[in-house]
């Protein structure tokens, strides 16, 4: 029922509509979810707070995290996952909308924020497609003004299934209970290319194969690909969509795009490794790290 009332995927058209009708925005909630590698050096807040969708709040994935683990954006506790939505002025019946700014990879972090949502037993979320940069090229009204919104009411219920940790990956190398698909680009994966953080070289973990997620997308309109598409993109990788799947990348973003596009073709009991590769390579036995340059 969630798929027909509130549709993953939402053009820009369906948005400004939305905008366009009086006081229907009471039942929705716009978040700028956008995110930036640390190599791109980009200020996702400051940017936001320049230009944005009307009403939209900021939904920020560092600061909605587990702080004590020392990771990038790890999925939150309970407790701040509602106090932070609760600020965003989300209840249990909110429509959640969100996009993110990133010209090359729209659908970047947007559906990290969608991932997370749904981790704590909200459906009621959709993903604007082409994000900003889309709006912004058709003619979407933008504001720099940055609306009050009333303190929100939400009960979370987190469904642990979607999120795995380093000890279930290892778990799996020995019994194989799911198969690991890896978003990040093949040189990363491969080892021959360098990964975003300087305290961290490319490789990839034993088991684990690899599709890139910028290959689940039109790059010239920043959509998502068909579903036959999609499809065979999952097939060509020797990756059953009918068994169990956990996707990774580099701290737990770009998976959630492979997520995202095999929910579009009906798989719901994925998950996602969150400390993925930024972990694994930290913490992880040498052995346990393949492709790593010497």
């Amino acid at each position: 029922m969630h798929r027909a009332y509130f549709p993953t995927l939402i053009t820009v058209k369906w948005l400004k509509d939305l905008i366009s009708q009086t006081g229907v925005l009471s039942k929705y909630r716009i978040l700028d979810a956008s995110w930036h590698l640390p190599s791109a050096k980009r200020d996702a807040i400051k940017e936001f707070k320049e230009v944005h969708i009307p009403g939209a709040q900021f939904f920020d994935v560092d600061e909605c995290a587990d702080k004590s683990r020392n990771l990038p954006h790890m999925i939150p506790s309970v407790k701040v996952f509602e106090e932070y939505v609760n600020n965003l002025g989300i209840n249990n019946d909110t429509h959640v909308i969100v996009y993110d700014n990133n010209a090359q990879f729209p659908l970047f972090s947007a559906q990290r924020v969608w991932m997370t949502f749904r981790s704590f037993g909200h459906e009621k979320v959709s993903i604007l497609e082409g994000g900003l940069p889309k709006w912004i090229a058709e003619n979407g009204p933008v504001t720099e003004k940055i609306e009050t919104v009333p303190i929100g009411q939400y009960k979370s219920n987190f469904n642990s299934n979607l999120i795995k940790q380093m000890a279930d990956i290892m778990n799996n190398l020995k019994n194989s209970e799911f198969q690991l698909v890896d978003a990040r680009p093949e040189g990363r994966f491969k080892g021959i290319a360098p990964e975003p953080r300087d305290d961290t070289k490319p490789g990839c973990i034993p088991k684990s194969v690899n599709i890139p997620f910028m290959n689940t997308m039109n790059l010239n309109d920043r959509t998502m690909k068909s579903p036959e598409e999609l499809r065979q993109l999952f097939q060509s990788a020797g990756v059953d969509l009918d068994k169990p799947v956990v996707f990774t990348c580099g701290s737990g973003t770009t998976a959630c795009v492979l997520a995202l596009a095999s929910y579009l073709l009906g798989k719901e009991n994925f998950a996602i490794y969150d400390g993925s590769w930024t972990e694994w390579y930290r913490d992880a036995p040498p052995e346990l790290k393949l492709n790593v340059p010497q």
